[in-house]
C-alpha cells in the first residue's frame, strides 16, 4: 500500500531526524524531496502546494527551531500536516457514519463504473452488521450494467445482510422508493443503495443520481473512488462533489496502488472526509479510515494500533486459552494445533498485510523475504496437514517414510516439503514446551492487556 511514497518519505524522515540544527537551506532541501515524493505519488498539485506551504511555515517557527531535537520536531510537523491533508482537521467524528435519523438510515453510494461500488456495498453491509449490530438492507438501482443486481445479491448474501430484489426494467427512483418502503415495514436500521456508474461522467448519469438522492433523501452520500485512478480521481471527485451533497469518500483498491495520490487529493478537492478504505478484495477488507494512522504508515512509522485491532478481530481468544490450558495440563502440541495457528495468521490478513502495518525499519529487515512465496508456503503447509489422517495429526511421531510418501502424493508436493513442514512444526512444539510452566497463560494475559478495551 502506497509503497513508492512510503519509501521516499521514510528516507526523508530519516534524514530529518538526524539534523541537529535546522537552517533555511537544509529545510528547503527536505521539503523539496517531500514535494517530489508527493507529486510522483500523483497527489494533486494544489494539495501539494498547500501542504508544503503549511509545513514550511511551521518548520521555521519556534516549535521546531526552539526544540532540543529540531529534526524530530520537523518530522512531527510533517506527520500532523499529512494527517490534516487527509482530514484529521475535520475532527474524529467527521469520519464516522451518521445514524442520527428516523430508521432506516439511508446510505447512497455514488461513483464511476469499475470503482468497486457494488463490492463496497457488500463490505459496508458486513462491517455495519459486525461493528454496530444493525439490521442492514441493500438494493441495486443499477439497471444498466448486466448482472449488477445479481452481483449485489451475491455479496449481500455473503455479508449476511438482507437484499431487496429489483428488475432491470424498473426505474432507479422507483427501485429506491420501493426498497425504502420495504425497509420501514421490516424494521431495517440501515438501507444501502447501490447506484449505476458510467465509464465517464455524463449529464444523464448525474441527473439520474440527483433524482434518486432527491427522492430518498439519504443521510449519507458516499463517493466511491478507485485509489489507482491517480490524477483522474481529482476530476471525477470534483464532478460528483458539484453534482451531489457528498458526506464522505470511500477509497477502494488502496492495497493495489503503490502511488496512492488519490488518498491525499480527494479530501482536499471535495472537502469531505474519507470514511473508509478498501484494503483487500475479501468482504472483510474494509477499514474505517483514520488520517493520523494513515499518515504514520505513509511516513514509514507503521500502524501498530491496526496490528492490535487485527489481532483482536482475527485471534480466537477462547481457542488460544484452550491451547494454553492443554499445554499447561501436560497435553502435547500436535499438528491440529499447528494448523489452527496457521489459520489464525490468515484471519489476520496474512503475512503481507501484517508486514504492511510495521514500521519501515522492520519492513526493511524483512525486505529480503519474498512475502508471496511465504504466503504460498503457508498454504502448502495447510495442504500437507490436510493430507494426513486424524491419527497422524494427533500423533506426528507416527509419520515415518512410507506415510510421508503417501502424504506428499496426497498434497501434490515432494517428500522434502513434508520433511520441512514437520521440522517447522517441531520447532513450534519445542517453543510450546518452554511455555508449559504457566508462561503461555502469562503471554495470553499480556496480549489481552494490549488490546483496546481488553478481551474478556
Amino acid at each position: 500500500m502506497l509503497d513508492n511514497l512510503t519509501q521516499r518519505l521514510a528516507k526523508v524522515v530519516k534524514t530529518m531526524r538526524g539534523e541537529a540544527r535546522l537552517t533555511e537551506s537544509n529545510t528547503a532541501e527536505m521539503l523539496r524531496e517531500v514535494r517530489l515524493a508527493l507529486l510522483e505519488a500523483d497527489v494533486a498539485l494544489p494539495a501539494v502546494r498547500e501542504f508544503i506551504a503549511k509545513v514550511k511555515e511551521k518548520a521555521l517557527g519556534e516549535e521546531v527551531i526552539g526544540s532540543l531535537t529540531p529534526g524530530q520536531a520537523l518530522v512531527g510537523v510533517v506527520q500532523r500536516e499529512l494527517a490534516s491533508l487527509m482530514g484529521a482537521d475535520l475532527g474524529p467524528e467527521a469520519s464516522q457514519l451518521n445514524f442520527a435519523t428516523q430508521p432506516p438510515a439511508i446510505i447512497l453510494m455514488a461513483g464511476l463504473q469499475g470503482a468497486g461500488k457494488t463490492t463496497t456495498v457488500g463490505k459496508l453491509a458486513k462491517y455495519l452488521r459486525e461493528t454496530t449490530k444493525k439490521k442492514v438492507l441493500t438494493v441495486s438501482a443499477d439497471v444498466y450494467r448486466p448482472a449488477a443486481i445479481g452481483q449485489l445479491e451475491t455479496v449481500t448474501g455473503q455479508a449476511g445482510a438482507d437484499f431487496f430484489p429489483s428488475q432491470a426494467t424498473d426505474k432507479p427512483v422507483d427501485i429506491a422508493l420501493a426498497a425504502l418502503d420495504y425497509a420501514k415495514k421490516h424494521h431495517h436500521e440501515v438501507l444501502i443503495v447501490d447506484t449505476a456508474g458510467r465509464l465517464g461522467i455524463d449529464q444523464a448519469m448525474m441527473d439520474e443520481i440527483r433524482a434518486v438522492h432527491a427522492a430518498i433523501k439519504p443521510i449519507e452520500t458516499l463517493f466511491v473512488v478507485d485509489a489507482m485512478l491517480g490524477q483522474d480521481a481529482i476530476n471525477t471527485a470534483k464532478a460528483f462533489s458539484d453534482a451531489l451533497p457528498l458526506t464522505g469518500v470511500v477509497l477502494t483498491k488502496l492495497d493495489g496502488d503503490s502511488r496512492g495520490g488519490a488518498a491525499l487529493s480527494v479530501r482536499h478537492i471535495t472537502g469531505k472526509p474519507i470514511k473508509f478504505a478498501g484494503v483487500a478484495e475479501k468482504l472483510d477488507g474494509l477499514e474505517a479510515f483514520d488520517p493520523s494512522r494513515m499518515a504514520n504508515r505513509i511516513l514509514g512509522m507503521g500502524d501498530i494500533l491496526a496490528l492490535v485491532e487485527e489481532a483482536r478481530k482475527g485471534v480466537d481468544m477462547a481457542a488460544a486459552e484452550g491451547l494454553a490450558n492443554k499445554i499447561k495440563g501436560g497435553g502435547k502440541f500436535d499438528l491440529n494445533d499447528f494448523k489452527a495457528q496457521l489459520s489464525q495468521m490468515k484471519k489476520m490478513g496474512g503475512l503481507t498485510s501484517l508486514l504492511d502495518k510495521l514500521p519501515a525499519q522492520m519492513q526493511a529487515a524483512a525486505g529480503n523475504a519474498n512475502m508471496d512465496q511465504a504466503e504460498k508456503q503457508v498454504r502448502r503447509m495447510e495442504g500437507i496437514i490436510n493430507s494426513m489422517t486424524p491419527q497422524e495429526r494427533a500423533k506426528p511421531e507416527l509419520i515415518k517414510a512410507t506415510r510421508k510418501r503417501r502424504i506428499a502424493a496426497g498434497a501434490g508436493v515432494q517428500v522434502q516439503e513434508v520433511n520441512r513442514m514437520l521440522s517447522q512444526f517441531e520447532q513450534m512444539q519445542s517453543m510450546m514446551k518452554k511455555l508449559k510452566g504457566g508462561g503461555m497463560m502469562k503471554m495470553m494475559r499480556n496480549m489481552k492487556g494490549m488490546l483496546p478495551g481488553g478481551m474478556r
